[in-house]
């Protein structure tokens, strides 16, 4: 299968861009099954995104900051994730102004008009050199396109859709979520609006999320295909649970598999409830998948003081505005429910920014610029937000187990007390955080991934909460993530038509597709 698709002596390799009807339309999941078929097969393929707008990121190997979809599509492809993979990352920080993250590093804040009235057209040479370079080295690569390529008010500084498409000279099948109703709609209409060089690259359509008998919707797909000239290839059916990391919905992976299906029972007597405050600007909630993958574990979201009284854990999840999301808990209550809780001895986690808060005093000219802020004061730490991000894959121990993760903030903490180093080396040194009391703090996002110190972790909960829950001892989420990226690869195998995508990837865009006016206006 290798050689069908690149020959040695450095040839490019194959392309496809999965565009979307919208913004959700699961444009993340195809390309990650895609990606996980083609691996299957034998196929070295790299996932890319030309430019992510997304407060879920990840760090690679080699210290550089990606949006995490990319990361799990890597994952899905099985191969290490790298910068080239998302060349532009935008973290927003408010509504109308983003951190743009280049190449893996930050290089300074830019409003969404700054952005696209130039700086956006300057980085379509460094994306087309990246997609270059990894086509280069792989067999196939599969694009992830942003939002609608019908947004014709930003076409003309476009790098990510059909701007890349067109630079790239690579076919591309649109996707449209059919459960949202107006699919053929959305397939003809984005078509429409395209200018007849953009219609000449798109070279078919897929269906996603379709509940119900196939059949019904062939003759609407047979008419799609007279109006348009462009063939469906594939119907997927709609599937719990299926969301790989999100960019900045909600519906995240492994959690929203939980949340859509029936809980798994407790392996111990009781259930163990977990409330995260839904912060502003929250970043990596993928952290609290892993938790929601243990059985009898109960993840919601909340906003609300009073949504608290009946958690056993309480997590402060990350975020791109700590001071904000620090005013926002005291204006809800809910810094005076979390107050309370440590109070009483009941469990608190803070991650990352929800760390930050829950320290004595923070040091912002950074992020907010608001100076010198308290914090919560349920830590002994003082944090002092820096230029320069911290970027680092560190590993150690904690609670006697062995504990993976990754650093991504500005905050520096300085830990004056406190009963016990949250993470260490191994050898009595302190890595990160601290716990005192009921209360713990890290700033390692995903560390709760490693499944014997989760483990060790919901016990401590468990007994300080005074709940008769029992962690099942095989729980693997390594395992359980695995097993969802190849259901995605089943839902291509199955249901896409793998001859034509085949075809598409490795032939490139077909010849005489026809023009659908009106066009671009």
């Amino acid at each position: 299968m290798n050689g069908r698709f690149k020959a040695s002596g450095g040839a490019v390799g194959g392309g496809l861009l999965v565009a979307g009807t919208t913004s959700d339309a699961g444009k993340s999941v195809v390309t990650a099954g895609i990606c996980r078929w083609l691996a299957r097969q034998g196929v070295r393929v790299a996932p890319f995104k030309a430019q992510n707008m997304s407060l879920n990121s990840f760090v690679t190997r080699e210290g550089a900051e990606i949006g995490r979809a990319q990361a799990m599509q890597a994952a899905a492809a099985r191969v290490e994730p790298t910068a080239l993979m998302n060349p532009v990352l935008l973290k927003p920080g408010s509504d109308r102004s983003s951190q743009v993250v280049l190449l893996g590093k930050a290089v300074g804040e830019l409003s969404a008009r700054g952005y696209h009235a130039g700086r956006q057209e300057q980085l379509l040479g460094t994306v087309t050199d990246c997609l270059q370079e990894l086509r280069r080295t792989y067999d196939a690569v599969i694009c992830e396109g942003a939002g609608s390529p019908a947004e014709i008010n930003l076409r003309r500084t476009d790098i990510v859709n059909m701007g890349l498409a067109r630079a790239a000279r690579i076919p591309v099948m649109v996707v449209g979520d059919i459960d949202r109703g107006g699919v053929f709609a959305s397939f003809f209409g984005t078509t429409a609006l395209l200018s007849k060089e953009d219609q000449a690259l798109v070279a078919g359509y897929l269906v996603n999320k379709f509940r119900g008998d196939v059949t019904l919707l062939e003759p609407g797909l047979e008419m799609l295909r007279s109006l348009t000239g462009r063939q469906t290839l594939g119907v997927l059916p709609f599937s719990h649970g299926l969301g790989i990391d999100e960019e900045d919905g909600l519906r995240v992976s492994l959690r929203g598999a939980v949340r859509e299906s029936v809980v798994a029972p407790p392996h111990g007597a009781q259930v163990l409830r977990v409330a995260v405050a839904a912060v502003p600007l929250m970043s990596n909630f993928t952290d609290v998948d892993a938790l929601a993958a243990e059985p009898g574990v109960v993840v919601r979201f909340v906003d609300r003081a009073e949504e608290l009284a009946d958690a056993d854990l309480v997590v402060l999840p990350g975020t791109r505005g700590t001071v904000r999301a620090l005013e926002w808990l005291r204006e809800r209550g809910l810094a005076d429910a979390v107050v309370r809780r440590a109070a009483e001895g009941r469990p608190v986690l803070g991650i990352c920014g929800g760390y930050q808060m829950l320290g004595e005093r923070i040091e912002d000219d950074i992020e907010s610029k608001a100076g010198t802020v308290d914090g919560l004061g349920l830590l002994p730490v003082r944090v002092r937000f820096a230029a320069e991000k911290t970027l680092a894959r560190p590993v150690g121990e904690a609670l006697g187990e062995p504990v993976a993760g990754y650093e991504i903030h500005h905050g520096v903490a300085e830990v004056t007390g406190g009963d016990e180093t949250f993470i260490s080396d191994g050898q009595g040194r302190g890595l990160d955080g601290c716990r005192a009391g009921s209360v713990w703090g890290t700033h390692w996002h995903g560390s709760l991934e490693s499944d014997g110190f989760r483990r060790a972790f919901l016990r401590r909960v468990a007994a300080d909460a005074g709940r008769a829950f029992v962690p099942a001892p095989d729980t693997s989420f390594a395992t359980l993530r695995e097993e969802q990226l190849d259901r995605l690869g089943d839902l291509i195998e199955e249901h896409a038509d793998t001859a034509a995508l085949l075809r598409l990837i490795e032939e490139g865009v077909p010849e005489g597709l026809p023009f659908v006016p009106p066009g671009a206006p």
